[in-house]
């Protein structure tokens, strides 16, 4: 087969633990453009916490994507244009919070490219700290939530988030909910995940998805996993989760994006 896009969760499987672009990872994903093929990075991240990665890896210069906030926006490197862009209404995110508030959750979302919160945390540093925005503490989150946003983040201890899970997809089936990180449930529009944003993509590309690679490592990379044609977990993948994807390579700090273009592009 030959693969016409690869497709990169960046945290946790594109990225070191420190985050950064092993130098191998970045070599191997130079030479896969060097053949023709789409390099896209799909992300729970805003896209303004992704861009830099993204012309680090020359995917301006080979007019190439990226799929943010976990599907809800696509957008081409290389104009910074808006392709495709779903949002949460105010209503939906004030029925959201209601639920932190009762479940006893922190929550934030996302306005004029800062984070929005009520309230400090040790996830809601993780978070600044992977994006790079800045935090806003207000004093009433619907009041400060006027307007749709992309997308909004529970946070709390992983045991007790877990839990929480189901309970949210059952309580609102009209959202799409899904774990990120073990601290993290993230919440996007019905219907928004990373593969319906990547089977629009790859359309518009003229690619067929038995012609796509995808790599992740968490429940939210789970539908790009089983849409593509070759679905790649990284090792440290969350663990109920192995079973689920077609092959796995090296972890996240052992260059498994790497073997991945070695394996299955440059051979």
């Amino acid at each position: 087969m030959q693969y016409k896009m690869l497709v990169l969760d960046m945290d946790d499987t594109l990225l070191t633990d420190d985050h950064k672009i092993s130098e191998i990872n970045k070599e191997m994903l130079l030479k896969a453009q060097e053949k023709g093929v789409y390099v896209v990075l799909a992300s729970g991240r805003p896209t303004s916490a992704m861009t830099s990665f993204a012309k680090e890896l020359e995917l301006d210069l080979n007019n190439s994507y990226m799929i943010s906030f976990n599907g809800a926006v696509i957008s081409s490197v290389k104009e910074d244009e808006v392709l495709f862009e779903q949002t949460l209404s105010k209503e939906q995110i004030h029925e959201l919070y209601d639920y932190s508030v009762e479940k006893k959750t922190h929550i934030i979302t996302y306005l004029n490219n800062e984070i929005i919160s009520e309230t400090d945390s040790e996830f809601i540093e993780i978070e600044k700290t992977i994006t790079g925005l800045k935090h806003t503490k207000v004093t009433s989150f619907k009041e400060a939530v006027t307007t749709n946003a992309v997308k909004c983040i529970l946070l709390e201890e992983p045991n007790y988030l877990k839990g929480l899970e189901s309970d949210l997809k059952a309580r609102m089936p009209h959202l799409s909910v899904a774990m990120s990180k073990p601290f993290f449930l993230e919440v996007a529009q019905n219907g928004i995940d990373k593969a319906t944003s990547l089977k629009l993509l790859a359309d518009k590309l003229n690619i067929h998805q038995s012609e796509i690679i995808a790599v992740g490592n968490a429940g939210n990379d789970l539908t790009m996993i089983e849409y593509a044609g070759l679905g790649v977990w990284v090792d440290n993948v969350t663990p109920e989760l192995r079973d689920r994807a077609d092959v796995i390579v090296a972890s996240n700090n052992d260059h498994g994006v790497a073997e991945v273009v070695q394996r299955y592009i440059l051979n």
